[in-house]
């Protein structure tokens, strides 16, 4: 029984000896899936490129987009075998610092080391140093500069949309059957019709390179305030609203209505793109002149129209009217700037008519601020 314990206990320890890992058993494996992942992702883009030039020979596209499609190709498979190659090239790490730290043995002819205690796999040469705190430190810096190269490369260097907050403000007044002319003899003031925009825009750029055309698309609140002339005030009467004198002197007589508006333009922006170090070029926006044509939609959230007064007792009264006042809910029309960096000259025309039943529309001057 004794000689077939010891039989056992020898049998087990040769094969825990036999399996046991050792350091260039480990580097080998590793170099030979290097190399196993370089070939396999060389051959597919191999396959593809056949593929395209089939394709252009057959006429199906350009020799330019022949050119896109092999560039789009090589840098996809390019991407794969770094991010894969580095993976494995953690685990190669990892086993150099266990073997510095003695975890790992070797053979007895370490065929991988020279005299600075380094190998060589491939093209790749490697040292071997035991990781002190100022190594650590370092180690983490590098790792740090390597996520914002990659962040600046694929984030932000590729970005086609950014982000802007939006305010405009300026003076309010109608058109009488699209006339321009009807300013001249209109029953609002025009300096004291005020109106006021706040909202939100995203731009995204119409080419994947960096180039001088974007769509601008957002959302934005509009207040806008109408005051008349001759102390008028509005009255519904039915399905119409009449323009009457007030019978007191009237110190304030302002209609308001707010709307909530989906604007998108064209939008041409002249700013010099710049270039970073590798000489790709950097999409710079909001730096020079900008031209914007578009159009709007949406709808209004409430009508109200403040009076004010002071009555034959020496009372002031404050009314404050809740109505629709026969105002289009829905509203549409087109809009246009012209700005500088982040200042610019905005006109915007509603093209359906402010109130029901009349040829009466609404339209806004002033400046606006694209902030990004």
């Amino acid at each position: 029984m004794k000689k077939i314990l010891l039989i056992l206990v020898l049998f087990c320890t040769t094969i825990a000896f036999s399996q046991e890992k050792t350091f260039e058993d480990e580097v080998k494996k590793i170099s030979n899936r290097i190399e196993l992942i370089t070939k396999t992702e060389k051959a597919s883009l191999k396959e593809k490129v056949e593929k395209i030039n089939k394709r252009l020979e057959a006429k199906e596209i350009t020799s330019e987009e022949a050119q896109r499609l092999k560039k789009e190709a090589a840098d996809f498979h390019a991407k794969v075998i770094s991010d894969k190659v580095a993976v494995e090239e953690q685990k190669l790490q990892f086993i150099v610092q266990e073997k510095a730290n003695g975890k790992i043995k070797s053979k007895e002819k370490e065929t991988y080391f020279d005299d600075k205690n380094s190998f060589t796999i491939g093209r790749r040469t490697f040292n071997i140093r035991v990781r002190d705190n100022e190594d650590f430190d370092s180690r983490r810096n590098r790792r740090w500069l390597d996520r914002k190269e990659k962040w600046e490369r694929k984030g932000k260097r590729n970005r086609s949309t950014t982000t802007q907050f939006v305010f405009a403000m300026g003076v309010n007044n109608v058109l009488v059957d699209n006339q321009l002319s009807s300013l001249e003899n209109s029953n609002y003031q025009f300096w004291q019709s005020h109106f006021y925009e706040l909202g939100f825009s995203w731009k995204t750029r119409m080419d994947r390179e960096a180039s001088k055309l974007y769509f601008k698309y957002g959302i934005s609140f509009l207040w806008n305030n109408l005051r008349l002339e001759n102390n008028m005030y509005h009255v519904v009467n039915g399905n119409k609203t009449d323009l009457v004198i007030h019978p007191e002197n009237l110190s304030e007589n302002r209609l308001r209505h707010v709307q909530m508006n989906f604007p998108v333009h064209f939008e041409w922006d002249f700013s010099r793109n710049g270039e970073y170090s590798d000489g790709a070029k950097r999409d710079r926006t909001n730096q020079s002149v900008r031209l914007g044509i578009g159009a709007f939609a949406g709808f209004k959230l409430g009508t109200r129209q403040y009076i004010e007064y002071t009555n034959t007792n020496g009372t002031r009264v404050e009314e404050l009217q809740k109505d629709n006042f026969n105002m289009n809910v829905f509203n549409y029309g087109v809009s246009a700037y012209l700005a500088y960096r982040s200042t610019g000259f905005y006109v915007k025309y509603d093209l359906n008519p402010l109130f029901k039943n009349t040829n009466v529309r609404n339209i806004s001057m002033g400046i606006r601020f694209d902030l990004n």
